[in-house]
């Protein structure tokens, strides 16, 4: 039985979930209703001691909100648990630049998994920390976009929000 804090709050994309184990954050949750996302972490995290967020936790939620704003490449320790498949996928997705995408076939190359682009689109899909593994730097073939877990008009803000801030330089 582990200890998950957590908080709610408010970015430009919608409500935020943030929630954290005493080894990382273990989820971030993007949505329009708070209640909804709580329900969300429960089901993720079933056997888990929920506690709400205490004024030690607003440093961690406070540095979330601004990667959401302001996508880079800040560190935070994470605490995902998924697939060996799947951590393979969200590390490879770590090494695509803010202001850049891949396509899901590139990605399954990157992991020496050349067949597989409709298993890093579902890895893609159960990504839990939503931005700080940026599963959003995922488009089909010719750069369109495709599904997002949070919604495909809010990875279009996520993609935009990057190229701006990359420069010139960057690749769609």
């Amino acid at each position: 039985d582990q200890t998950i804090r957590f908080a709610v709050g408010d970015c430009s994309l919608a409500n935020v979930l943030i929630a954290a184990t005493a080894k990382g954050v273990c989820a971030v949750l993007l949505g329009d209703d708070p209640d909804e996302l709580i329900d969300d972490l429960v089901a993720r995290f079933p056997n888990a001691t929920l506690v709400g967020a205490d004024a030690g936790f607003e440093d961690t939620v406070s540095k979330v909100i601004a990667i959401v704003e302001s996508p880079g490449h800040a560190e935070l320790p994470l605490d995902v648990k998924g697939t060996v498949f799947q951590q393979r996928v969200w590390q490879a997705l770590g090494k695509i630049p803010p202001g850049q995408t891949a396509t899901y076939s590139e990605i399954a190359r990157a992991i020496g998994s050349p067949q597989s682009a409709r298993a890093v689109a579902g890895a893609c899909a159960a990504n839990p920390v939503a931005v700080l593994i940026p599963c959003h730097r995922v488009v089909r073939k010719g750069g369109e976009l495709s599904g997002y877990r949070w919604g495909v008009d809010r990875k279009r803000k996520l993609l935009a929000r990057e190229a701006k801030s990359a420069g010139p330089t960057s690749k769609a």
